[in-house]
């Protein structure tokens, strides 16, 4: 910050200065805290082993702690004051600001659930931040500047390397949830919909139980159709009379049928 938000430094271009400014001074302290900040995030590795939280030290996770404290040191080791390289330090401090600020939130405990919303919102911004890191570095290689060209390219590099890391982890972690989530509710509600068409099974206003259609609103009993409004029982209908009809015309048929056969003879 020392350099960059004071305006002595050049976004385009800002060459290691091994002098004895004050301001110089001032960034190579800067750097050095920066370069020991990278030992301090270890902890967060520390608290989710001893919670038992192993889900949470991810492939990214590991990379990226393990890769930052060694390119940090190659950086205050042989450019001190930095330069045009202290941009990547400046702006991930303060996305760091934020991300540790919402693990404040998260270990305070269940109440605080609610204010934790913009979860994937701080992913994004860790992808912001790295394309803003790759342009700032790899336009050094179309202009002219008197900054170390491989320091450029590691810069450069690492920035790439973490966003992939990074995109990688937010389609796992939020696209893919949220379509398999979609996928779950639809699954469900085509499951509930096939149960509701079997126990309710409305079609056209009539109601079937059991496979009989009931219409008119009047109940069947033993999976005889009603008609007309009048519900069978047994297979046979209300009125005593058409029972016996329908229990003798056989009867009826076949005596018929005898008599006409004596007469012929």
């Amino acid at each position: 910050m020392s350099g960059w938000l004071t305006g002595h430094y050049s976004y385009r271009c800002e060459p290691v200065d091994y002098s004895n400014h004050p301001n110089t001074l001032r960034m190579v302290h800067a750097c050095w805290w920066y370069y020991f900040s990278k030992f301090t995030e270890f902890m967060d590795t520390i608290f989710f082993v001893l919670r038992k939280k192993n889900e949470h030290v991810s492939m990214l996770h590991v990379i990226h702690h393990g890769c930052m404290p060694m390119s940090v040191w190659f950086g205050v080791k042989f450019t001190p004051a930095g330069g045009h390289s202290t941009f990547f330090g400046l702006v991930n401090t303060f996305v760091h600001i934020i991300m540790y600020s919402y693990y404040l939130l998260a270990a305070m405990g269940p109440q605080y659930q609610k204010y934790l919303w913009w979860k994937k919102y701080l992913t994004s911004l860790q992808m912001i931040q790295f394309v803003a890191i790759m342009v700032h570095a790899f336009q050094l290689l179309f202009i002219d500047c008197n900054y170390p060209k491989a320091f450029v390219w590691w810069i450069g590099m690492h920035a790439v390397m973490f966003y992939f890391l990074f995109s990688d982890f937010y389609r796992q972690a939020y696209q893919k949830k949220q379509k398999a989530k979609a996928l779950a509710l639809a699954e469900k509600a085509l499951q509930n919909g096939k149960l509701n068409g079997k126990q309710n099974g409305y079609v056209n206003g009539s109601t079937h139980t059991n496979g009989s259609v009931i219409s008119n609103s009047t109940p069947a009993s033993n999976g005889h159709a009603t008609s007309n409004g009048h519900a069978t029982a047994n297979g046979y209908s209300k009125s005593r009379a058409a029972d016996y009809y329908i229990k003798a015309s056989p009867d009826l048929h076949y005596r018929a049928m005898a008599t006409a056969e004596m007469n012929i003879n």
